[in-house]
């Protein structure tokens, strides 16, 4: 990942790597770059996912896929996404290298926006592959500048016709867009077509089975025992999750000739918010967090009119998150915050968390829900035997997850999904701090270089777990998701 440590890193440390701007643009250039030199076919699906084959999926498939994604949040960390399709490449490598001969083709893919730092919705290339989302609202879907997806594909090259971006477009002519650009440039990077947008039965047909390479976003690995000790763990199950807005009303006024008692400030009212989300999620025995705020008209001397801010919430289960938000009931736990005697003005209430009760005082919309997520149990168990633990004859752990990654969106939607986690000492993500040691990520590539020799060589491997897909997803398939248009982070 040396190649690409010094793009779009921030200030900070972490790192700025927003979905189709010129960050993005650089890394996508980076992957078709990578997989050029290795002699595989670069293509785009209908809906600019990347991907690289070495052997024909059309005549040979469907394949084993690989890869992650290459954007960040704001402020991320180098390892998650790219430790997934750096460890792709090096995998293919160490397979030549041992001279494996596939029986089937393989892919390595880069989805696009799976962070949905810009436009608000996670996992937003996978789920327009899927169509689990219909083409329409997500190209309606709009950033933090009023830029929706639509405006700025077309800005990359995405208008209909396929017209491409500094003259770049697909190597070859399979995939969704199917367009090579005049004028040279690198291949597989833009074009991708606004009147194509979308489900892509072609590119989903080619995928036998997908197993993808991930950072641990937690300590669970790290804080094994000594003689359970593993550097790789294979994914179980992501939890349930969703994400929620709540609006403020205030009156904007004067900071410096308002009295207090005359304020209607809802700055204060958020301060209650994010207590009662943390006293909700206790009580519900889940995780929330409140950490994405816009405040109008965010002046220094003046008070706002409104504040809008969104809550993330995941579980084990569906029932603890629900408990979290609660049920809507606006009515009984309303309680006057306002000075006696002050001026008339929009009502500004505090609210009571009651056990139970959650949210539910406060009017929350949700605008994000994906289900828990299963991944299939045959294909973890075999992974688990295959990357085994060093020095020891038992499996891989087998571990759920509370992040949400591409792999789930497939997964939900039929495609026969797996995981590999690498071992996170501090468990930190989504930060700079984010970090797995390098004898570590070593052990992944030769956990994922061993899953995919196995994938590839042995009979019946892939029809094994796979078979015809699409047509019921195998657990709480995110059909019934609400993509809000703010947000970011998985």
């Amino acid at each position: 990942m040396d190649a690409i440590a010094d793009v779009g890193r921030a200030p900070s440390g972490g790192y700025e790597r927003f979905a189709w701007t010129a960050h993005d643009l650089t890394l996508r250039e980076w992957f078709a770059a990578e997989a050029t030199a290795r002699g595989l076919d670069v293509v785009l699906d209908r809906s600019g996912n990347q991907w690289a084959w070495w052997g024909d999926p059309d005549a040979g498939g469907p394949g084993v896929v690989t890869g992650s994604h290459l954007d960040s949040v704001p402020g991320g960390g180098a390892f998650d996404g790219p430790l997934g399709v750096a460890s792709a490449f090096a995998a293919l490598d160490a397979l030549r290298d041992a001279g494996v001969v596939p029986r089937r083709p393989l892919g390595i893919v880069n989805f696009s926006d799976e962070e949905g730092a810009r436009f608000g919705l996670a996992c937003l290339g996978s789920r327009a592959l899927t169509g689990t989302v219909p083409a329409d609202r997500l190209l309606a879907l709009r950033d933090g500048g009023g830029d929706s997806l639509a405006d700025v594909l077309a800005r990359v090259g995405g208008r209909p016709g396929g017209v491409a971006f500094g003259g770049t477009g697909s190597s070859t002519g399979r995939g969704g867009t199917g367009s090579s650009a005049a004028g040279g440039g690198a291949p597989g990077v833009g074009a991708v077509r606004l009147d194509h947008y979308g489900r892509d039965p072609e590119a989903l047909a080619r995928i036998g089975v997908f197993v993808e390479l991930h950072v641990e976003q937690g300590r669970y690995l790290a804080d094994l025992p000594g003689d359970e000790a593993a550097p790789v763990a294979v994914g179980a199950a992501i939890w349930p999750h969703g994400r929620w807005r709540v609006d403020l009303t205030g009156e904007a006024n004067h900071a410096g000739t308002t009295p207090l008692a005359h304020r209607h400030d809802p700055m204060l009212d958020l301060a209650r918010l994010i207590t009662d989300v943390r006293a909700a999620a206790e009580h519900a025995g889940a995780l929330a967090t409140l950490a994405k705020v816009e405040v109008e008209p965010n002046g220094v001397n003046a008070i706002p009119s409104r504040v809008r801010a969104w809550i993330d919430a995941r579980a084990e289960t569906e029932e603890a998150v629900r408990r979290v938000i609660g049920t809507p009931q606006m009515s009984a736990d309303l309680v006057a915050v306002s000075e006696p005697g002050s001026a008339p003005g929009p009502a500004f209430t505090g609210r009571v968390v009651r056990d139970g009760d959650g949210l539910s005082a406060w009017e929350v919309v949700e605008e994000s829900w994906t289900p828990a997520t299963v991944f299939d149990p045959a294909l973890a168990a075999r992974l688990a035997d295959v990357v085994g633990r060093p020095g020891s004859t038992l499996p891989a752990p087998v571990i759920g997850t509370g992040a949400g990654h591409d792999a789930g969106i497939l997964a939900a939607s039929g495609v026969p999904a797996a995981m590999l986690f690498v071992r996170n000492p501090t468990g930190v993500s989504h930060s700079p701090a984010e970090h797995a040691p390098e004898a570590d990520c070593d052990a992944g590539v030769r956990a994922l270089t061993a899953v995919l020799a196995d994938l590839l060589t042995a009979p019946e491997a892939v029809e094994a777990v796979s078979g015809p897909w699409g047509t019921e997803p195998r657990r709480g398939a995110p059909d019934g998701d609400r993509p809000g248009t703010t947000g970011t982070g998985r």
